[in-house]
């Protein structure tokens, strides 16, 4: 069971949820059930996705990564193939049963994880591609409303997608011993720029959510931490469960902070059982 965590990346299984719950937010009111549905498919092909990474990188972890869970033979590549794919088409299955649009957006998606997963490691432009499964997902969870194109939606969207170059292009640099202060530092404060663009009807409400989200930023770049702070996360896992905080502050003038900050705890405790990366 541990070497099916690891695999799925379930750390960063929160997140993709707290993606779903804003854009599903930023839409307006909608059937819960067709929320639960939302949540099971994007899982489905998170989870999926997660699997091809690994069975697609077995070559590169066996020479440079011999703990992972292939390589060091705690499952065996056809399996986590078979897995990955069953995943995927069941992800997929499961936005079809929704409607039209949301079965064309998981199409899409389902290309550009597959995509990502096979390119990652030969271009630099991989982090693009990751910034644009986050972005559809956002789309998605509108689609499943109608609303895909919804101004909030593609702007909110888009500021998690800078946000997630940004990250992407720091982690690239964390592997290989680079600096933390190039330029895609700037793309992580994306959010503060779309929130004081799309101020909301409740600005109080934005700019607390906005506060802990670029303290919590600041906090993963710092580097060192506090004596009495070593359990809580910096750097690039840090950033990565702050994707719940980005979504927060996308859709703190609908409601739910709790459920946001519920997932970013939820993503930072189960980065102790499962790397986030």
């Amino acid at each position: 069971m541990r070497t099916l965590l690891v695999l799925a990346r379930i750390s960063n299984l929160p997140t993709v949820w707290s993606n779903c719950l804003a854009a599903w937010l930023l839409c307006g009111d909608g059937s819960w059930g067709r929320f639960g549905l939302l949540c099971l498919g994007a899982t489905l092909l998170y989870t999926g996705g997660m699997f091809l990474n690994d069975a697609v990188d077995e070559r590169f972890d066996r020479r440079y990564r011999p703990e992972r869970p292939i390589p060091s033979g705690r499952i065996s590549s056809r399996t986590v193939w078979i897995l990955s794919c069953c995943l995927l088409i069941t992800g997929w299955g499961t936005f079809a049963l929704l409607g039209g649009a949301p079965a064309i957006i998981a199409a899409i998606l389902l290309i550009t994880i597959a995509l990502y997963d096979v390119v990652h490691k030969r271009t630099a432009l991989a982090p693009l591609l990751m910034a644009a499964c986050r972005f559809l997902l956002y789309v998605l969870a509108a689609s499943v409303l109608n609303r895909e194109g919804s101004p909030a939606v593609l702007w909110w969207g888009g500021a998690l997608a800078a946000y997630i170059v940004g990250l992407s292009y720091l982690a690239r640099g964390e592997s290989t011993g680079g600096s933390a202060t190039r330029w895609p530092t700037l793309l992580l404060f994306a959010p503060a720029l779309v929130a004081l663009i799309q101020r909301s009807a409740q600005p109080w409400n934005q700019w607390l959510a906005l506060l802990a989200q670029i303290a919590w930023t600041f906090w993963c770049l710092a580097g060192r931490k506090p004596r009495g702070l070593a359990s809580v996360p910096q750097g690039i896992a840090g950033l990565l469960a702050g994707i719940a905080l980005v979504d927060l502050t996308a859709a703190s003038c609908c409601g739910m902070p709790v459920v946001f900050l519920a997932l970013f705890v939820l993503a930072i405790l189960l980065q102790r059982i499962a790397p986030a990366t």
